[in-house]
Parts: C-alpha cells; sequence; structure tokens
C-alpha cells in the first residue's frame, strides 16, 4: 500500500500528461515556456486572483513575497510553530524575525493567541509586527475572516501558506484566494502536485505583483540585463507545468473523492481515536488524514506495527519550529508554545490519496483498531 499513490493517478491522465511532456520535448522552451504562461491563466481563473506567478518550489513561493516587503532583522512575522520547516525558514531567509504562535483544535493557528502574541512582541519593543503567514495545516483552511480582522487592527500584511489545501475552500471561495499573498507548493505529495518542485505566487496588489515579477528572475527590470534589486532564480521548468496543467484539470473530482474516502476514516475510527475538527464552512483539501493517539508511545508503538503490516504511516511533524535546532536562537522552551509541542507528540497520519479503495480503508482501520485495542 502507498501513502500517497501517484501511479493510479498518472494512470488515470496517462495519455493527457505524456502527450504535454512531448509538446515541450518539440520546442524546446524548457523555463518559463507556454505551458507555465497557460498554467498561470488557469491559476487566475481557478483561484479568482488578479495575478499568479509561478516559480521554482513552494519555499521561493513564500520566500519571494516576502522579500517584496523588505523585512529588516527586527520585523516580526507570525507564523505557526506546528507546520512545515519552510514556513519559518522563509522569514529568516527574507531578513526577518519569526515568531512561533500555537495552534488550535483544528491544527491550523490559533487566532487568540495570535494577537496575544503580536501584543506581546509590541510591550517588548524589540520587534516591530509586520506581517502573518496563515497555514492551511493538513488541507483545512485557516479562518481568514479573524486573521484578516487581526490583521487590519495591527496593520499587518497576511500570507496563506495554502500548500496543502489547493482545491479546498473557505465560505465558498478557493484557498488559494485569501489574505494579501497565497502561496503554494507543487511538490509531488501535495493535493496539486507535479513531478519534481515547483510553486506559485497569488495576489491582488498590483504595486506587489510588480516587485513579486521582478525577484522572481534576479530582480530584473526592463530587461534581463536591467536589475533594480536584489532578487532569486525563482522559474518554473516548463515541464512541471506541462504536469500540472492536466492534473489541475481533475483536481476538483478527486478533491470530491477525498471526502468520501474521509467518511469512510471517521466512520470506522471515530470511537477509536481523537479525529481531525471538520468545520462546516470550509472544504479540506485532506492534503493528509490526521488523528492523535493518546500520547508518544501509544503512537510509536502504532507506526511500528502498522509497517510490520506493510501500512505506511507518517508523522507530520515530530518537532514543531519552536523547538528546531536552527531557530536555537530565539530562546524558546518547549512550553512556551504547549499545543505545537503536544501535537507533534500525538500526531500521526493515514494513507490519504484520491484512488484508495474501500477495502484498503477498512483495511488500514482493522489493523489500527487491533493494534489499539
Amino acid at each position: 500500500m502507498q501513502f500517497i499513490d501517484l501511479k493510479r493517478q498518472y494512470a488515470r491522465i496517462e495519455n493527457e500528461i505524456n502527450e504535454r511532456i512531448h509538446t515541450v520535448l518539440d520546442h524546446q522552451k524548457f523555463i518559463m515556456g507556454p505551458e507555465v504562461v497557460e498554467l498561470e491563466e488557469q491559476l487566475k481563473k481557478y483561484t479568482g486572483r488578479k495575478y499568479v506567478f509561478s516559480c521554482a518550489s513552494g519555499t521561493d513561493a513564500l520566500v519571494i513575497p516576502l522579500m517584496a516587503y523588505e523585512l529588516e532583522k527586527t520585523d516580526a512575522v507570525f507564523v505557526p510553530s506546528f507546520t512545515f520547516f519552510a514556513t519559518g525558514e522563509s522569514v529568516s531567509l527574507a531578513g526577518g524575525t519569526p515568531v512561533f504562535v500555537d495552534s488550535g483544535s483544528d491544527f491550523n493557528i490559533d487566532c487568540q493567541d495570535l494577537e496575544r502574541r503580536i501584543q506581546q512582541v509590541m510591550e517588548k519593543g524589540k520587534l516591530t509586527p509586520r506581517g502573518i503567514i496563515a497555514v492551511d495545516l493538513f488541507g483545512q483552511s485557516c479562518d481568514y475572516e479573524k486573521i484578516m480582522e487581526i490583521a487590519d487592527k495591527y496593520h499587518l500584511f497576511v500570507i496563506e501558506d495554502g500548500a496543502q489545501s489547493m482545491g479546498g475552500e473557505y465560505r465558498g471561495r478557493k484557498n488559494g484566494a485569501f489574505g494579501d499573498v497565497s502561496a503554494t507548493s507543487f511538490f509531488p505529495a501535495k493535493p496539486l502536485g507535479c513531478y519534481g518542485d515547483g510553486g506559485a505566487v497569488f495576489t491582488d496588489n498590483d504595486e506587489l505583483a510588480e516587485k513579486i515579477y521582478s525577484i522572481r528572475v534576479h530582480g530584473q527590470g526592463s530587461s534581463r540585463y536591467d536589475n533594480v534589486r536584489i532578487g532569486i532564480n525563482g522559474r518554473m521548468d516548463t515541464l512541471q507545468a506541462a504536469i500540472l496543467l492536466p492534473k489541475l484539470e481533475i483536481l476538483d473530482k478527486e478533491i470530491q473523492a477525498r471526502q468520501i474516502i474521509v467518511k469512510t476514516y471517521v466512520e470506522e475510527l471515530k470511537n477509536v481515536f481523537e479525529l481531525p475538527v471538520i468545520s462546516e464552512d470550509k472544504l479540506s483539501a485532506w492534503a493528509q488524514f490526521t488523528v492523535l493517539a493518546q500520547d508518544e508511545a501509544q503512537r510509536e508503538k502504532i507506526v511500528s506495527r502498522m509497517k510490520e503490516q506493510g501500512i505506511p504511516i507518517m508523522v507530520y511533524y515530530r518537532c514543531p519550529l519552536h523547538m528546531q535546532t536552527a531557530f536555537r536562537y530565539l530562546d524558546y522552551k518547549a512550553e512556551d508554545v504547549p499545543q505545537a509541542a503536544w501535537f507533534s507528540k500525538r500526531v500521526f497520519s493515514l494513507p490519504m490519496h484520491p484512488y484508495l479503495e474501500n477495502d484498503e480503508i477498512v483495511e488500514v482501520c482493522s489493523q489500527l483498531k487491533k493494534i489499539v485495542s
């Protein structure tokens, strides 16, 4: 059994992908070719955003807009501690200082804790609050109404990290449409993933769009040899765009298939584990189906025993950002962000992709029940 079965997806759209790849091989425009432009246009339509800029990775999709905000070391950007390292790393790469925020019961950023930490930073006076990165963790959207309310109150920018939520919705709008900027990753395991690295930046802001366009290609101005600011080499490979185009066409159908799979998981496991909190105003992309063990010991027993049965179990994430070695200089203790620290000891994720068959889901759940009984 595969944790994410890309082979089954490929079998569904094999002809379309192969045709797209051969077209690129024929025209030989391997970087920022016509398929890249086509993908950006399709993503505009899909999310309703005014501007979409493809880039080389999901990390670039965060770093580029943060560079556009011209951060300084004394600028604080508030990020959840319970997420992938790139979210905090991107703030440091762009010149700012990450401030870590705890998680709510849905694994996403806790808005009450967010406001509390903004106020703490203001009281200490060493850092200046500048922005928020909200991560749609495991595929479910953050509460953007509340986040934007807080951002407006304290004059902060908001970046939606939608790497795990593409295809999902918040109050009827597609993820990728929220905040001043949205960012996504096309890493193969994402709900919308390519066959390598890739990403995209979304915005409706004209001034930001101009800077993002420039930063993506070495800070270029009127031509490739007129560099008006420091930028990066963040261009997308055409082959990755070619692969994403047929995947985008079936994304909504795959998201609906994930909903059916989750219903089966919930029905089978509702009395066994603490399950994800599902909000009625959100359609989760279910990048992962993540549950909570009683404690770390039970989780490690589950991971080990399931591996023996040939069933892959993943742990996202074993170490919250505030306890990462790279951020040791910020002097956080585990108890400073308690919910994130507690989640990191208990969470584990089950096989999840749109092509899971019902008997496979039942087998996963059956083995889990045996282990914990």
